[in-house]
């Protein structure tokens, strides 16, 4: 009987900490763009700043992770939802895909074949492992699409969502610096670049840029995923 308490009293006490950290997660997530909006610096951006903090408070208190993503798991799910809105203000600028849908299909085109080309040949030169090398193919696409596309090749989930994010933070911290090295000045060419290398994170970057480049990387993300999830058969017969 001690023995059942007990384990009811641990069940108890996890699904408390994890309503704790769904709570945290919540709570850093807005003050972080409290504090983005008045200081724009890269370390004050939620998706640097909130994984830093939370990081640092589970490592702290030694809180597992299967107990953190109990009831946070939620937010996964939101990625969805969250990647289809993207798509909403497309629709008020349909004649500007009608204008350049050729130049948009081109750098979808390039943006795949360089993403997955460059990861499978990195991967290759580092030696890294099957598993790795089949999740290191979906990073430059959303998180929703790219766990699509890693069950089609069998890829782990978790490392799945690892690289896209690495990726995402990557491209928006970088960006603008590439931006300021390339001749890239009309507005279509400035929001494909963040769509194609750093899908959401890249779109919310774009935005900030201007509502045009906004909603081209928006229209330049939904491809690129679209596509990926279409030739996921494809990619698991590639040699690894």
């Amino acid at each position: 009987m001690s023995t059942l308490y007990a384990s009811l009293f641990a069940d108890h006490q996890s699904r408390l900490i994890a309503a704790g950290c769904f709570a945290l997660t919540i709570a850093l997530y807005f003050l972080s763009k409290v504090l983005y909006a008045r200081v724009k610096t890269m370390w004050f951006t939620p998706l640097v700043a909130v994984p830093i903090v939370l990081v640092a408070f589970v490592a702290f208190l030694h809180i597992p992770y299967p107990v953190y993503f109990r009831d946070t798991r939620w937010l996964m799910w939101l990625l969805g939802p969250a990647t289809v809105a993207f798509a909403v203000p497309i629709y008020e600028y349909r004649e500007l895909m009608k204008r350049h849908w050729l130049s948009l299909a081109v750098g979808v085109a390039v943006g795949i074949v360089v993403a997955v080309g460059g990861s499978l040949a990195l991967a290759k030169l580092l030696h890294l492992s099957p598993e790795l090398q089949r999740s290191l193919m979906t990073r430059s696409i959303s998180t929703p699409f790219a766990l699509a596309v890693s069950d089609r090749i069998h890829a782990p989930r978790d490392l799945t969502a690892l690289f896209v994010i690495a990726t995402g933070v990557c491209g928006m911290l970088f960006g603008e610096l590439v931006l300021a090295l390339l001749p890239l000045r009309s507005r279509l060419a400035r929001g494909a670049l963040f769509g194609a290398a750093a899908h959401g994170v890249g779109t919310a970057k774009a935005r900030e840029l201007g509502s045009e480049e906004g909603v081209v990387a928006s229209l330049t993300m939904m491809i690129a995923g679209v596509v990926m999830v279409l030739l996921a058969p494809m990619f698991s017969m590639l040699p690894i």
